[in-house]
């Protein structure tokens, strides 16, 4: 340590010589490490709260157009179950055949540009990758059609501005094929969910392939981020609301004895939109299939 003397001769052992300013690291070697630290934050985000997802086919058109880009909050089902309307990307069960329009099969560089873009949340899905639009949740009843051939929730009727190229009806139905837009009422099981593609004509979906597990759910699609010209929000259409009304109404009151012992029963019909599915709240992240 380099001591200095004060005026009056002294030495004072607290001061000491000026530091050097600290030399600046080399862009060359700055950028390297900037990369670096930018690809993990991304993988981080990939993982556990964002991802965007690429629509391979025209199932969900004119919704999604095949070459948009969806992002997807993989956070929001750790909290509750998909809700109906609601635009999901998903893990198809061994029931679901993979969906692809025009797809070569990529070269040594296209599959290592895939496992990097994989990584970071831009790459193709996998064939068992799925995007379609929630129907029904558990518990609920969902049959097409009705005399003007819509489909049916719970008896109501859904009114699907979304859906513009529809499955014809004269076609009867086959539980094997999605050919046809008429299908016999599904009782949707505890724990799963009932989907449609807004492409009729042409989605293989829920009709023909069966329900989803929620578990095997990533995650809300909720924007399309690319192409800029197709900047857009995914909402819950609104006729959704008439088959939540109906749902969640509330118990009328009568002379059953049994309902006049329950005088909370006006509440059952509200919580029982989570109490169907039979899956209780978890604290912690649901683990998501690779």
């Amino acid at each position: 340590m380099v001591q200095s003397v004060d005026e009056d001769g002294a030495v004072d052992p607290w001061r000491r010589r000026p530091r050097r300013p600290r030399r600046q690291m080399p862009l060359w070697q700055e950028l390297p490490l900037l990369l670096v630290v930018a690809f993990c934050l991304a993988v981080l985000i990939r993982t556990f709260l964002l991802q965007a997802f690429f629509i391979p086919s025209g199932s969900m058109e004119d919704t999604l157009l095949v070459g948009d880009r969806v992002l997807v909050n993989k956070v929001v089902y750790d909290v509750r179950d998909p809700a109906r309307g609601e635009v999901v990307v998903f893990r198809g069960t061994d029931r679901w055949a993979p969906q692809v329009d025009g797809v070569p099969e990529p070269g040594f560089l296209g599959k290592l540009g895939q496992t990097l873009g994989d990584l970071v949340g831009v790459s193709r899905p996998g064939e068992k990758d799925f995007i379609k639009r929630v129907i029904g949740i558990p518990g609920d009843r969902v049959a097409c059609c009705d005399a003007q051939g819509r489909v049916t929730v719970n008896g109501v009727a859904l009114d699907e501005p979304y859906v513009l190229r529809d499955s014809p009806l004269d076609l009867p139905p086959n539980p094997r094929e999605c050919r046809s837009r008429r299908f016999d009422e599904v009782v949707v099981p505890p724990g799963q969910i009932f989907v449609l593609g807004d492409h009729r004509l042409v989605s293989q979906d829920a009709r023909c392939q069966g329900p989803v597990p929620i578990d095997n759910v990533v995650g809300r699609a909720f924007l399309v981020v690319w192409p800029s010209s197709r900047w857009s929000s995914l909402p819950v259409p609104e006729t959704f609301a008439e088959v939540d009304a109906v749902v969640a109404a509330p118990v009328p009151a009568g002379p059953d004895p049994v309902g006049q012992m329950l005088p909370f029963a006006p509440l059952v019909g509200v919580g029982g939109l989570v109490a169907r599915s039979g899956r209780s709240m978890r604290v912690g992240r649901r683990r998501l299939h690779s």
